[in-house]
């Protein structure tokens, strides 16, 4: 009898299905998987450690850089833990403000997210699709924070402006005929609002055209039903949240279960799944956008309603105006102090935690009193969801491998960290 030998390849680092530098050690048995080793860490740039050797508001940047698909809603994360050891809250249009962004991240997330793993499994049309509508909402993060990516928008007592009055509009030029230009502006000739409360309308049918792509679509299916399915008792042991959880079952949500900001005054639902497989994972992350964008319609309904300060008063944690900065000595000596030094927060130790669109995105914060944290360790999603890899795709085709790491929705970034 001929011996059976098992083969071991690598995967990665430079896979293009791979949603990061992950380089994983397959164990083969001709095309099937009997054991997946993942080795992390080569993205690795030591956020915690800077984060911990500079002021506490110089540290917001690096937030927007861990999971670098999810930005509002890491920065959200980091803020709330400042707040809550400072025992301040935003005002009331702040906290409007920052659920509304943090739905429109969790769209802009599931967008990038469909577009890549359909690309993954051999879907292209749909990525096409999904970054039509991402661009508008990327206008919206570069018209309030001035970057389409890295915003830098969430601050400790609110935010860093109001929302604007006015949209970029396309400019003319000789690639453009005046009734296409009028056409693409159309949206744009209100305020912001206008703008999101325009999209908000056109999205469920956006949504639609992705579904009649793919949802009924047997070669999706094919590729997707019964491939990593993880049980719901599995899926606790294993540390799983957010749409992973949700997809194997279990109806837990931070935005329900632990309310934070204002999500207490928000009407949505919680998609589940039923059979915990990457098909299930799917149908559960579409259904989230058509809820994020009932959250964001609550949220621009109020915000017309409701005008009024989006930072604290207190310059100690906010800077002063320019205007005020330039004619008022207390100002530039705010300003000049607040940008060197930052603030001291008082003793002691706080974790929160936000319902990122990949899971429980967490900061434990340590305070010693100082200008500047002693520890700072990050709670990533993805991390707890690369661990199960090995599981999910033991006795899998090596092409389910593609579609187990599309359905976790991994990022190395925060992964990494």
């Amino acid at each position: 009898m001929p011996e059976l030998h098992t083969m071991t390849m690598n995967f990665g680092p430079q896979h293009p299905a791979a949603h990061g530098v992950l380089r994983l050690v397959l164990e083969m048995d001709g095309e099937v998987i009997v054991r997946a080793d993942p080795h992390i860490g080569l993205l690795h740039r030591a956020t915690e450690k800077l984060a911990e050797s500079k002021p506490y508001n110089q540290s917001i940047g690096y937030m927007d850089r861990l999971d670098y698909v999810s930005m509002m809603c890491n920065e959200h994360a980091y803020v709330l833990a400042i707040e809550r050891l400072l025992g301040v809250e935003p005002p009331l249009r702040a906290r409007y403000i920052r659920v509304m962004f943090d739905e429109i991240t969790r769209i802009l997330n599931h967008l990038m997210w469909l577009g890549a793993h359909g690309l993954d499994i051999g879907a292209m049309t749909v990525f096409l699709y999904c970054f039509r509508e991402r661009e508008d909402l990327m206008d919206c993060y570069e018209a309030v924070s001035g970057t389409r990516m890295h915003a830098g928008y969430y601050r400790p007592g609110g935010v860093y402006r109001d929302l604007p009055d006015t949209m970029p509009r396309y400019q003319p030029s000789k690639w453009r005929d005046p009734r296409q230009l009028a056409s693409l502006n159309q949206a744009r000739a209100g305020s912001m609002l206008d703008f999101i409360e325009d999209f908000t309308r056109r999205f469920p049918g956006c949504v639609d055209e992705y579904e009649t792509l793919l949802t009924d679509n047997r070669i999706w299916k094919q590729r997707t039903v019964d491939i990593g399915i993880v049980a719901p008792e599995r899926a606790l042991q294993l540390g799983f949240t957010g749409p992973m959880l949700r997809g194997s079952g279990i109806e837990w949500d931070l935005r329900r279960k632990q309310p934070y900001e204002v999500y207490d005054e928000m009407q949505f639902d919680i998609p589940v799944g039923v059979n915990g497989d990457s098909y299930d994972r799917y149908l559960v992350r579409v259904n989230e956008m058509r809820q994020s964008n009932r959250i964001v319609i609550q949220c621009v309904q109020w915000l017309r309603e409701h005008p009024g300060s989006v930072m604290l008063a207190d310059h100690k944690l906010s800077a002063p105006s320019r205007e005020e900065m330039k004619e008022d000595m207390e100002s530039l000596i705010h300003h000049f102090k607040l940008f060197t030094e930052g603030y001291c927060v008082p003793e002691g130790e706080v974790y929160a935690a936000v319902e990122h669109p990949k899971g429980e995105f967490g900061v434990y914060l340590v305070s010693d009193g100082a200008n500047k944290p002693y520890r700072v360790k990050i709670r990533a999603a993805g991390f707890a969801h690369l661990a199960a890899l090995d599981e999910m795709v033991r006795g899998h085709m090596l092409a389910d491998l593609v579609t187990v790491i599309g359905t976790q929705d991994i990022v190395f970034g925060e992964v990494d960290r």
